[in-house]
């Protein structure tokens, strides 16, 4: 006899092949959107972003959202061939994925955490006086807040902004996954969850941000990667299968 199908619900579109990882897992995933973010797009921020772009200077980013943001303003901007085609930065960031994408838009990277407290831990040991972070309109104190009371100076540059998108879901399903705190916030708006539901994290953050919400058990990923977070939620289904009479 067939097992029946887990249903997990991800708060965020994934990857067909991480989709299909699952559903050999016995998991069936669901995607649905619960924030839109779209970058700024107005003369004037377009402007500082390139002024900056010829200068050497420090830039932080915790989020593939920002450096997608920033890449775009840059490639406005014609290079002149004897000009590099990269800014002169030196560039700190969170996660793979956003480094991956840093390195390939901006230039290597200087410097990677799995947290924004991390990476603030790992900024402060180069002694740095200032700092440029690339963010969103809603993005987080941990870094910020951190570089500042260290005595650095940081120049916020908003770069993109998010959305809530909230909808209504018929459930019952086995677990949610959420991706960023606005999610959370955004989804537990109109929705609710049972006691036996289990919620997944990419991170701390999120993970505090959803018990404010419920008391729920929370199992927050390792990695600030959504393949980790993936690969952590089928090992619990597949440990609580391998633990069942």
């Amino acid at each position: 006899m067939t097992e029946p199908t887990i249903r997990i619900l991800s708060t965020r579109p994934l990857e067909q092949g991480l989709l299909d990882q699952a559903a050999r897992a016995g998991i069936r995933i669901d995607s649905l959107s619960f924030i839109d973010t779209k970058p700024i797009r107005d003369t004037a921020l377009t402007h500082q972003v390139q002024q900056l772009g010829s200068q050497p200077l420090t830039a932080v980013f915790t989020s593939m959202n920002a450096v997608e943001a920033v890449a775009g303003h840059l490639a406005q901007q014609p290079a002149p061939e004897d000009s590099p085609t990269r800014p002169p930065w030196r560039v700190f960031c969170i996660g793979a994925a956003t480094r991956r994408l840093a390195e390939a838009q901006l230039g290597p990277a200087a410097g990677t955490a799995p947290s924004a407290a991390a990476l603030a831990d790992v900024i402060l040991e180069h002694h740095l006086s200032e700092v440029f972070f690339f963010c969103g309109d809603r993005r987080r104190e941990e870094l910020p807040g951190r570089l500042t009371t260290a005595g650095v100076e940081v120049h916020e540059v908003v770069v993109y902004r998010t959305t809530q998108t909230p909808h209504t879901v018929k459930g019952p399903y086995d677990g949610i996954v959420f991706f960023s705190p606005s999610a959370v916030h955004s989804f537990f708006s109109v929705n609710s969850t049972t006691e036996k539901t289990i919620l997944f994290a990419i991170g701390k953050t999120t993970a505090e941000t959803i018990h404010t919400y419920v008391n729920n058990s929370v199992i927050t990923s390792a990695t600030p990667e959504k393949e980790g977070l993936v690969r952590q939620l089928i090992d619990y289904y597949e440990r609580l299968k391998g633990a069942r009479p």
